[in-house]
């Protein structure tokens, strides 16, 4: 049997390149963390509809895992937080997605934002809240 070298090297580059691709993609899980650097909850994003979308799919604490969105207003009220949209409606803009909405299920409060993977590492996703003219910036971590 006689092996054509370079359609292996070839088939080996693409795979290769595939793994990249995905590695630089927002899409995947995430692990959220809180101010002490301690990991809360894993979000997952994903595309819905055409949009960028999240949920969470896990919190970290079990015994906080049956906890609702009681702050929540709307058809999130007193929804289990495990499993929550808290990423919805995000459309790519270049390098970033905006355009989306970010739910804070311990204060229910809904803000606006926009996400984008930092330039200097994939697996850091930078998610920004807006509220008018102030904003803050979290740093996920991809979930491994």
């Amino acid at each position: 049997m006689k092996i054509n070298v370079n359609l292996l090297l070839l088939s080996f580059c693409t795979l290769f390149a595939c793994f990249g691709m995905q590695a630089q993609s927002i899409f995947g899980k995430w692990q959220v963390t809180n101010d002490a650097g301690k990991v809360n909850s894993i979000i997952e994003i994903y595309e819905h509809g055409g949009e960028v979308a999240g949920k969470v799919i896990r919190i970290m604490k079990e015994e906080d895992r049956d906890q609702t969105c009681n702050k929540c207003s709307g058809e999130l009220k007193d929804k289990p937080i495990e499993g929550l949209e808290v990423i919805s409606g995000f459309e790519k803009e270049g390098e970033e997605y905006t355009g989306g909405t970010l739910i804070d299920p311990k204060s229910g409060k809904e803000y606006k934002g926009k996400i984008w993977l930092d330039e200097n590492d994939p697996n850091k996703l930078n998610v920004r809240g807006y509220v008018a003219f102030f904003y803050k910036t979290k740093i996920w971590e991809r979930a491994k």
